[in-house]
């Protein structure tokens, strides 16, 4: 087949969303803001160059999870803003309540988020025991407060 075959990640990226939504929780995209054509508030990303970003129905309008551009107006500080980002900027979608959801990392591998992260709506972390069991290493999310 000589045809490109289309990214999964942005279809992960609604699914998770959807089924956060479903579940009665608040979606929370985290955006590596440092990836091209990343249109966020420079203010609002952290000191590692990451953004989390609510997604909910109650938090933006217009919202749209494209398989090229992620979409949506959001108010921060008051103040609106249009933010627009590839799918390949998102490295986690997950829900703020519980922190169920999926790392999604780079396009070829799974990165693992911060471990000294202190914001609360920050990603989840996964456990950082060493596994010398290759099929034992699944990635798995948990709230840290």
């Amino acid at each position: 087949m000589s045809e490109a075959r289309l990214s999964r990640r942005p279809y992960l990226i609604r699914a998770i969303v959807d089924w956060v939504v479903d579940c009665g929780d608040t979606p929370l995209l985290l955006v590596d803001a440092e990836q091209p054509g990343v249109q966020v508030p420079e203010q609002f990303i952290d000191e590692e160059g990451r953004i989390v970003l609510n997604v909910s129905a109650d938090a933006v309008q217009a919202l749209e999870l494209g398989n090229s551009l992620i979409r949506f107006r959001a108010r921060f500080g008051g103040r609106p803003h249009l933010i627009s980002l590839p799918p390949a900027a998102v490295l986690a979608v997950y829900a703020r309540e519980t922190g169920d959801g999926m790392l999604l990392g780079d396009a070829e591998a799974v990165s693992e988020p911060p471990e000294d992260d202190p914001s609360p709506d920050g990603p989840p972390r996964q456990p950082s025991k060493p596994s010398d069991d290759k099929s034992s290493r699944r990635a798995h999310l948990k709230v840290v407060k």
